[in-house]
């Protein structure tokens, strides 16, 4: 009987050794990581969404009658605000990534309509609307790259012998993550720029009026017919 509680302790030594050996400590530090860059990654998109309400107002100042512009943006927000996003579940996150890439594109066509309002883009709230939304979209990037690295770094440290097995042993699974169509897009935030002044189409060329005020200039004989009847050349006086 005494050599029960001493068998156990010898587990537990053993049980201790090898988790320590196989990565469990290690596992722990990069899953705390990859929770804080998601909690970034949230933090960056509800600063985003927080600008909308102003921004909408202010453009509805001067752009009032493009009301379909501005409901969209608002319907868009209002989505994103309703969704309950897990960041451990692939359909979860998907979702979320697709409504905020809905509000962004949304947002997009906002800023376009700025364009033709010049009172609007020279107004101050606008202006400083307009720098903590580029100040955003920069940190937004920054905020999902870096979430994209912490969980790339996690899950292929949770697929190395021997740590598969103490994440198998525990449950730890790979982490779904982020999906772009084009992988330099996660480096570069859109463009919110407007000061540049839009491009004017350019004017179709004129054409000059024919020569004596003539409408309609004469065109040439067409050749003579074989066989035919040619127009005999009048004869010079």
């Amino acid at each position: 009987m005494r050599a029960v509680p001493f068998v156990r302790g010898l587990l537990l030594a053993l049980v201790v050794l090898l988790l320590s050996g196989c990565g469990y400590n290690q596992i722990q530090g990069k899953d705390e990581a990859v929770k804080a860059g998601w909690s970034e990654v949230l933090n960056q998109y509800k600063r985003r969404a927080d600008l909308i309400p102003n921004l909408v107002a202010t453009v509805k100042g001067y752009a009032g009658h493009e009301q379909q512009v501005l409901t969209a943006v608002t319907e868009a927000r209002a989505k994103v605000s309703q969704i309950t996003v897990n960041a451990d579940d692939a359909a979860s996150l998907a979702q979320y990534q697709a409504a905020q890439g809905e509000l962004a594109q949304a947002l997009g066509r906002l800023m376009m309509v700025t364009e033709a309002y010049p009172n609007l883009k020279a107004d101050q709230q606008f202006l400083a609307l307009q720098t903590q939304l580029e100040g955003t979209e920069n940190r937004i990037t920054v905020a999902r790259g870096r979430y994209i690295q912490l969980v790339q770094d996690y899950n292929t440290y949770i697929r190395k012998f021997p740590v598969n097995l103490t994440a198998m042993l525990f449950g730890y699974k790979a982490k779904p993550n982020f999906t772009v169509e084009n992988e330099a897009q996660i480096q570069q935030a859109p463009s919110v720029d407007f000061s540049a002044p839009p491009v004017a189409p350019a004017a179709a060329p004129s054409v000059a009026p024919a020569p004596g005020g003539v409408v309609n200039p004469p065109q040439p004989a067409s050749p003579p017919v074989q066989g035919g009847n040619a127009p005999q050349a009048a004869e010079t006086q």
